[in-house]
Order: structure tokens, then sequence, then C-alpha cells
């Protein structure tokens, strides 16, 4: 007996995209006709919503912006399918892409990003960024990240909606997804993919956005597999409080108490990594319990 193909939801969060919503709805049909196509309308003060109603498009709306994780998060309680591929509405994204991501999906990953390449980017300082954030969520998950912050994904809707909870409501909505998606043991895959330049103003603030992106990869790997954040630190307060002993002791033949602090601190800060890693297991075991 044939299995029944998974149903398929497409999100979009949306805020003032009124213009590409009318150049980028009618090739989503055509790539996925059969697809729920499901608009979030995050406050947005053009005709967006009435766009999407135009093209018989689903619309969700907030009654004022709430965040474009908070839309992903609306998008994901709303969407019915099996699959949801959640993409931006400003045009980045080729809706032809789409079913390359669910080809992948279809090997066995439970979450695939198009991971956009250097050339796509829009600036060299967000190249910069990016890169520098892939390489130390990569050392915090132990996976390699081709691209963190990518907001074009197909994920399993039963995978995904387990982590809503840790979902924050600014943009870094992938950040902690895809983390939790690797400490959480589902695979990950990663396609390549040429991001088209988006129409109208970027909503991200290069600055603020990429700090709280650095805080909650932090926070993330904290929760997620905390001695991968814990160690090294303990590590470098041993190794300064090593170096301050040896010039002590060649100096005077003492230990000063600068050097017991360092050592102190470094037991300390290892000390309270073990029981984060013990809390880390029992409120990543109760959530697996709650969502089954």
């Amino acid at each position: 007996m044939a299995t029944a193909k998974p149903s398929l939801s497409i999100v979009l969060p949306c805020l003032n995209e009124e213009d590409n919503l009318i150049q980028l709805l009618p090739f989503i049909k055509e790539a996925q006709p059969t697809a729920e196509i499901l608009v979030v309308n995050d406050g947005s003060t053009d005709l967006s919503a009435e766009i999407c109603h135009q093209f018989k498009v689903n619309v969700v709306s907030h009654p004022k912006p709430l965040g474009n994780g908070a839309a992903i998060k609306t998008g994901a309680r709303n969407a019915t399918g099996d699959i949801i591929v959640f993409m931006d509405a400003d045009g980045q994204h080729r809706p032809e892409d789409i079913q390359r991501l669910l080809d992948k999906l279809d090997e066995g990953y439970d979450m695939v990003v198009g991971a956009r390449q250097p050339s796509t980017h829009a600036s060299k300082k967000r190249l910069l960024g990016n890169t520098v954030f892939n390489k130390l969520a990569s050392f915090m998950t132990g996976q390699k990240i081709e691209d963190l912050t990518s907001g074009f994904r197909a994920v399993r809707a039963k995978h995904f909606k387990k982590f809503l909870y840790l979902l924050p409501n600014g943009f870094s909505y992938p950040t902690t997804s895809t983390m939790a998606f690797f400490r959480s043991a589902l695979p990950v895959a990663y396609i390549p993919i040429h991001a088209g330049k988006r129409e109208g103003k970027s909503k991200i603030k290069l600055a603020k956005d990429g700090l709280r992106f650095f805080v909650i990869i932090l926070k993330i790997g904290a929760l997620f597999s905390p001695m991968r954040l814990f160690l090294p630190v303990s590590l470098i307060f041993f190794f300064i409080g090593f170096l301050n002993h040896l010039h002590t002791y060649f100096s005077w033949g003492g230990l000063s108490k600068g050097s017991l602090l360092m050592y102190v601190s470094s037991i300390f800060i290892f000390l309270m990594g073990i029981l984060s890693e013990q809390i880390s297991s029992l409120h990543y075991r109760n959530s697996e319990n709650d969502n089954t």
C-alpha cells in the first residue's frame, strides 16, 4: 500500500510587503499548486492583507507588529501541513527552490536549510557577521552549520512545533531552531541557494540584531550544551591563574591571592558547567515527554 504524500504548508511572515506579494504569490502557487499558503501579516499598514485575499491565500493578522519570530510562531501554529516551508515575503527566496528543499527532506532529514552563497549576501559586513556566527554556532553544537540565519527552510512540523516556546519574537528564530534541532539529534541538511536582492528596505538592524544573535547563540548553547560554554571559560581562568602563579613563585616563592582566586573561579565555573549539564538533560527529557 502506497504511503500518502505529506501535506505541505508554506508560511511567509509579512510586514508591509504589498509590492513583493503581488509578484511572489503567483509564482508560489504555480510552483506548489497543492500547498497551503499562509501569510502572517505582522501588523502591516499597507495593502498586504488585501492582496493575499485577492490571490485567495490564507492570512493570519497581528493587530500590531510583534516581530519576525512572532510571525513564524503564529504561522507554525496555524499551518495544517505535515511539512512547513518558511520563506521571506521580500522576494529574496525563489519559489522554484522549494521543491529542492522538499527533495532533500525526503532523504530522511527533519530540517533542510537554504544556505546562501557568499556572492548573494547583501554586504561584506553581513557576510563577515554570518561567517562568525556560523563558526561559533558550529562550535557550540559540534555540527557544521553552513548558514545559521537563513530564513528559507523546510521542516517537519511535528518536530518544529516542539521548540516554539524557545523561539524569540525577533529576527533570530533561524538561529534558535537550528541549534535546537542539532541538540535534539534531529538531522539537518543544507542546500546551496542564490538569494535574490530584496525589494524594499531591510528590517534587520545589523548592530542591534547581530548582538541579539550572538547572545541567543550563547543562551541556546548554555541550555543545550553547557560544557561547550563553561569548560573553555574554566580553562581560561585556570590558565591565567597558572601563569600568575608561575610569575609569583619565581618572584618571591609564594602563591598570590590573584592566582588563588583564578583557581577557585576555574573550579567553580567547571562545577557550574556540570550542574548545567544535568539541568539541561532533565529539561530536554521533560520537553521530549511533554511533546510525545
